[in-house]
């Protein structure tokens, strides 16, 4: 089995929310920032840390909000995302970051853009009260998302 670790941080400013519009590889659309957290730091740690690379943006006080995963069976491969949000930040914005343009959107307006299906299957429980759990299995026929579970706590 192959465990892959990743986090998004939600940045909230009243009724708007900070996107990175990635638009290079397979992966295009509208995300939250994050990455690949770095052995041995903590999930928090490296949430914090991507933020600040991909948008100059220091954040405080992270709410975990939940996870989703990735499930290939064929190759034996889970990558689990461990998903954050926060109102609690500063510094200024970086111009031409490398995974994507940072833009403030309205929070009723974001479902209307282009997003991974992660995101967007995400999105909304990152604004309610507790905590969900998504597990999407990779359809390898299709090269693309597959059954998708979510669980509520």
């Amino acid at each position: 089995m192959n465990y892959k670790f990743w986090t998004t941080c939600m940045i909230k400013d009243k009724n708007r929310v900070l996107l990175l519009n990635r638009q290079h590889d397979a992966l295009k659309g509208y995300i939250p920032p994050g990455g690949k957290v770095e052995f041995p730091e903590s999930f928090v740690d490296g949430a914090i840390r991507e933020v600040r690379e991909e948008t100059g943006l220091a954040v405080r006080n992270l709410v975990y909000k939940g996870l989703y995963e990735f499930v290939n069976e064929e190759k034996s491969d889970r990558y689990i995302i461990f998903n954050y949000i926060t109102e609690d930040f500063s510094g200024e914005l970086l111009e031409n970051p490398p995974e994507g343009e940072p833009t403030w959107i309205q929070i009723d307006k974001a479902m209307q853009l282009p997003m991974q299906v992660a995101t967007k299957l995400s999105f909304p429980y990152l604004f309610e009260e507790g905590t969900f759990e998504m597990q999407i299995y990779w359809d390898i026929e299709q090269n693309q998302e597959g059954k998708v579970t979510v669980k509520r706590t």
